[in-house]
């Protein structure tokens, strides 16, 4: 019993040292963004300091970081939402229909998974531009709804969790495709949409190359682009005002991540009980 205590002890203090670990930076960060610049090249203090607004006022004389903010937003909420639907509705056919190269379609998503997005790029730019869908969000949004690996994974989770007797007896009782998918297998899904869909999020919200490259309206531009500019503005010289803005791009993601990832949990433990 002594050695159990011992050996829980000594779990939990690892775990208490790795947490702390982790936390510094984003300590230090927070606590930076209330520090005037010349405190900040003195050295770092565990006590915040009380220029934050000088610094927040800094920062949006060269940037309306809150237009950046929203932009973000709907951005990163589309991409979620859309990449959520039709991932699910890919892996419904995939798994409960029998059809042609069925299997090569398949094999075709797990080939993509192994391709960097970044080696589309060119062709993402001239494509947007013979469109006319250049300088919009469009070229943001949409391809990030074929998503190989979210298709992947969910079609796997249905594997799983799903039995093909329920959707026999839902078509016995006249329920049509469309009806089984909203009703059934998105219920069922939950847990890995849930998972997915933070991932999903945080992805596209720290996306900057493709931003970077198809959006050219400063009004248009997403957060993290926003401050990328910032490095070459005389705001770089402020060492608080750059603190402050890396604070209001992250901290949301902290927070929807420390929010959202007891519900993964126990989504994910619902699902399993329930399969």
């Amino acid at each position: 019993m002594d050695k159990m205590k011992l050996s829980r002890i000594g779990i939990y203090t690892g775990l208490v040292i790795l947490v702390i670990i982790c936390f510094i930076p984003f300590y230090m960060m927070i606590i930076n963004a209330t520090r005037p610049n010349s405190e900040i090249l003195r050295g770092f203090t565990l006590i915040p300091g009380d220029s934050l607004m000088d610094n927040y006022d800094v920062l949006i004389s060269y940037m309306d970081v809150w237009r950046g903010f929203r932009n973000s937003l709907f951005v990163a909420i589309s991409v979620t939402v859309l990449n959520a639907y039709f991932s699910a509705l890919t892996a419904f056919a995939l798994v409960v229909y029998e059809f042609k190269f069925k299997n090569a379609i398949f094999v075709t998503f797990i080939v993509m998974m192994m391709v960097p997005g970044q080696l589309g790029l060119i062709g993402l730019y001239d494509l947007s531009e013979t469109l006319g869908i250049l300088d919009t969000y469009w070229p943001l949004i949409i391809p990030a709804v074929a998503a190989p690996f979210t298709v992947f994974f969910f079609r796997q989770f249905l594997i799983t969790t799903m039995h093909i007797s329920i959707l026999e007896a839902g078509r016995i009782d006249g329920a049509s495709e469309v009806h089984m998918f909203h009703r059934i297998i998105l219920p069922i899904l939950m847990p890995a949409i849930a998972t997915m869909g933070i991932f999903t999020f945080i992805g596209s919200w720290n996306n900057y190359i493709v931003p970077l490259v198809i959006i050219r309206s400063p009004d248009l531009y997403t957060l993290p682009v926003m401050m990328g500019a910032l490095s070459g503005s005389p705001v770089a010289s402020n060492l608080g005002a750059m603190y402050l803005g890396i604070a209001i791009s992250v901290v949301p993601i902290m927070v929807a991540f420390l929010f959202l990832s007891k519900y993964i949990i126990s989504s994910i433990t619902a699902g399993s009980v329930k399969g």
